[in-house]
């Protein structure tokens, strides 16, 4: 295996979304102060509760991301999130691969204010496709196993991103922007408050088009004419709420994208395309009588529609032979392919005793989804849970908080998982501490894996066995004084997961020429270290680094598992100095080498990755209160070619696979101007 000692750079400049109100720098806080309820709702406090009880927890906020010039989520949690990597094809809005801590994209649970919204048809497909940026006031990344309280799938980290939060006191902004992938982008938010009554409004526009080369030149058939991958994103959302008193209080979301997102192919394809139609709705009331008893509970539905459509050209669909010029053949015309997620949960905080709480509640999952295209049968599903932690809190151990909790799920398919955890951390000194987590997760199958009959392709199993894992993190770190602007923070961290029960193709019928799913033998092993370190060098100028070492295998394979990056190392600078209407940041990651296996489990493996990537981004202020600002951003500053992943092709002469190689974004120029109003 081979190790990079090159370094990645990641860095978050400190605030922007209300940069406008900075008075004397633009190091200013990136949220304002939350005051949705006096009756704060545990839902959301429990990300940074459970960093106090052994779960490292990154948070990137809006001005991290409006710095970064960031499109989508994706692109955001690339470069501002240690230990993740995230690759998309072909620019932002696509699909992606994702290994957290060494994982695999399917390892991984994605919510928005706390509402799941993994495609349940797919593991390897992520919802980051149709998700924008600019409408996101932070993202919590909770690295390790997340199984207690976020259920199925957040077996090596669960991700929420939070929408714009609610104020006492109106605040919004505006902004457009062009980059020279002929994207234009607008998007704006306003928020207030009347009595109490609390809302937020925000809207978002993303386009493309011509868009990007998804593939290099030579990787495409002459039947391949569609060679730009474009987009149009559209998200529109509100969220209200309401104290009826200083304990009770509701709180509601609902959000809707359209989208139209282009989907090339190396061979065949004259068009190709997938059109969005996505709802999410919650309602929620929250009752805190006191510090020693919370609750909630929560209703949420998620309907996720994509229809897709694929003219070929040549007369045969699926096969290129050359017909009269400018003849088509409809290989699918408007086929859909979605699911329905929804259902309810509470949960309690309390104090039982001096120095011990207790944090359990309930989950019911109802979901809904087909596919008429690959041929996935609808059938409904529903999960029911529960779970239970019980704390300790410095009143009874002095400088400690210690955990441990059970969740125990019931599904209508399949066996029942029952999983366990245990955290903790202790503060040594004020400057140093030591925490650690141990359980273990599920992952439940999705309807792909159950119930797939895709004549001379693929069948599921309606047996399957989820897969379980067990985890732990081991993490010391502190502070170091270093100089007036503050200290050098540092984390050193080891990590492991061990999955059984994997569930891939584990068996061929001969007789419907199908591949079926199974639960294989073996175990998939992952284990690595990380380091990160951030740090003021002056009242100007800042640093952050990170690495992070992944070693990833199959039980009895001496190869990494696909599309997991041995390294990834980050660092970066960010120059905010408060006497000048101005910033800069430059942010540097390196990938190490991955590999994947395009044409299929034995038929050889092909490596990529191993490059770095240079980005540089300016900020500047056009008023003294700094309500107008102009950000420059250059991505792939020495527009290095490189691959996102591997694919396969098949070549028009005699339906031979090959092996097509996924471009990354070239270097590409953006402006963005923004108005605050507030």
């Amino acid at each position: 295996m081979k190790a990079t000692t090159r370094l990645a750079l990641v860095c978050a400049s400190l605030s922007l979304a209300l940069a406008a109100r900075a008075q004397t720098s633009d190091q200013q806080s990136s949220s304002l102060e939350e005051v949705v309820v006096t009756a704060q709702s545990i839902e959301n406090e429990l990300p940074q509760q459970l960093a106090q009880y052994g779960t490292r927890v990154d948070t990137v906020t809006s001005g991290d991301i409006v710095t970064g010039g960031f499109l989508d989520v994706a692109q955001a949690l690339d470069a501002l999130t240690p230990g993740l990597y995230i690759s998309s094809n072909a620019g932002p809005f696509n699909y992606v691969d994702v290994s957290l801590l060494g994982s695999r994209t399917e390892d991984v649970l994605w919510l928005v204010d706390n509402v799941r919204i993994n495609n349940r048809l797919y593991a390897g497909t992520t919802p980051l496709d149709t998700i924008p940026a600019s409408m996101i006031e932070r993202i919590e990344v909770l690295d390790g196993g997340q199984a207690l309280f976020y259920g199925t799938q957040a077996v090596a980290g669960a991700v929420n991103i939070v929408t714009k939060s609610f104020t006492n006191h109106p605040d919004g902004a505006f902004s457009l922007g062009a980059d020279s992938n002929d994207g234009k982008h607008l998007n704006g938010y306003f928020r207030d408050a009347l009595d109490n009554n609390f809302f937020v409004l925000y809207a978002t526009h993303d386009e493309a088009s011509p868009g990007l080369q998804p593939f290099p030149t030579a990787d495409f058939q002459p039947s391949g004419t569609e060679r730009n991958r474009a987009y149009n994103v559209t998200t529109l959302g509100a969220k209200y709420a309401y104290n009826f008193t200083s304990d009770l209080a509701f709180s509601s979301l609902y959000q809707h994208t359209d989208a139209t997102l282009d989907l090339p192919q190396p061979q065949l394809t004259q068009t190709a395309f997938n059109r969005r139609d996505e709802d999410l709705v919650q309602a929620k009331l929250d009752y805190v009588p006191s510090d020693l008893l919370k609750f909630y509970v929560k209703t949420y539905y998620h309907r996720w529609s994509s229809y897709y459509t694929e003219y070929d050209n040549g007369s045969t669909p699926f096969f290129y032979t050359p017909g009269a010029p400018g003849q088509l053949s409809v290989a699918e015309d408007n086929g859909y392919w979605g699911y329905k997620d929804y259902g309810a949960n509470l949960m309690v905080q309390a104090a039982i005793a001096r120095g011990l709480e207790s944090v359990g509640g309930y989950d019911l999952q109802n979901y809904i989804g087909r596919d008429s295209v690959l041929v996935i049968r609808q059938e409904t599903e529903r999960i029911n849970a529960v779970f239970e932690q019980l704390r300790t809190t410095p009143d009874l151990i002095p400088d400690a908080h210690l955990s441990a909790g059970l969740r125990y799920n019931i599904a209508s398919f399949g066996p029942s998982a029952l999983v366990w955890n245990f955290g903790g951390e202790y503060d040594f000194l004020r400057s140093f501490y030591v925490k650690a987590n141990t359980g273990t997760a599920f992952r439940l199958p999705t309807d792909e894996e159950l119930f797939a009959n895709d004549p001379e392709d693929e069948r599921g199993d309606p047996n399957l066995k989820p897969e379980t894992s067990h985890n732990g993190t081991l993490a010391v770190g502190g502070a170091i004084p270093l100089n007036a602007a503050g200290s050098l923070h540092w984390e050193a961290m080891t990590f492991y997961r061990l999955i059984s029960n994997l569930i891939a193709f584990t068996s061929y019928d001969n007789a419907t020429k199908q591949d079926v799913f199974g639960n294989a033998a073996g175990e998939v092993r992952t284990f690595g270290e990380q380091l990160t370190l951030a740090a003021p060098f002056s009242p100007s100028l800042s640093g952050n680094l990170s690495g992070t070492f992944n070693h990833a295998r199959e039980s009895g394979e001496d190869y990494q598992f696909d599309q997991v990056p041995e390294t990834i190392l980050k660092a970066g600078f960010d120059y905010h100095p408060s006497s000048l209407p101005l910033g800069v940041n430059l942010t540097v990651e390196h990938i190490g080498e991955l590999d994947d296996e395009p044409l299929g489990v034995g038929n050889g493996r092909v490596g990529y990755g191993n490059y770095t990537i240079v980005d540089v981004n300016g900020r500047f202020f056009l008023d003294a209160k700094r309500h107008q600002r102009i950000d420059l951003h250059i991505d792939n500053l020495f527009n290095r070619v490189y691959y996102s992943g591997v694919s396969f092709g098949v070549t028009d002469a005699n339906q031979t696979p090959y092996v097509v190689h996924d471009l990354a974004v070239p270097r590409t120029f953006q402006a963005n101007y923004t108005y605050f109003f507030n």
